[in-house]
Order: C-alpha cells, then sequence, then structure tokens
C-alpha cells in the first residue's frame, strides 16, 4: 500500500482559507477503474481510494503512515505569491 501526504489548497474559486491548514493521506490507487458493463459507470474493487484521513500536522500523517506500516510520499506545498495590483492595471 502506498500513499501520499499533502496539505490541502485553497480553491481558485474561494477567497477564503478555511481547511488549508490541514494535511490529508490519501492511498495511491492499486488498479485502474474500469466502466460497468451494465451502467457505464467508472468503479474499481480497490476500496482504499475511498479512504481519505486528515490530520493536523504533516509529522502527525507521518507518525501514522509509520506507525501502520503505509509506505507514503510528501507533496511539498507549493509556495503562495501574491499577484498585487490595483483595479486600473486591468487596463492598461
Amino acid at each position: 500500500m502506498n500513499a501520499r501526504i499533502y496539505q490541502i489548497q485553497k480553491n481558485a474559486l474561494q477567497s477564503g482559507k478555511a481547511l488549508t491548514h490541514k494535511w490529508v493521506l490519501d492511498y495511491v490507487p492499486a488498479e485502474a477503474k474500469r466502466p460497468d458493463p451494465l451502467t457505464g459507470w467508472a468503479g474499481s474493487g480497490d476500496m482504499n481510494q475511498q479512504l481519505t484521513l486528515t490530520f493536523p500536522s504533516e509529522e502527525a500523517a507521518r507518525a501514522y503512515a509509520e506507525r501502520e506500516g503505509i509506505a507514503y510520499t510528501v507533496i511539498p506545498t507549493a509556495p503562495k505569491t501574491l499577484k498585487l495590483q490595483t483595479y486600473a492595471d486591468n487596463f492598461r
């Protein structure tokens, strides 16, 4: 079982920063999704894809993964850059 640990990023459509301090542990899919012949919906037999764990810090997520024997990869958080401009810059 492989997992990835990352910090939740702010959605481009929201202005607030709620829940961006949390860290997430997601399992890497073990098998590809395939269409169901009857409904056409995509699915797989991998139940770990449905599991998402949240932690208050990166250290807590790492400690959980090590305690449970889960191989993990930490995805670093992208640096936050602000584009400061005035309303008048839209017309130049």
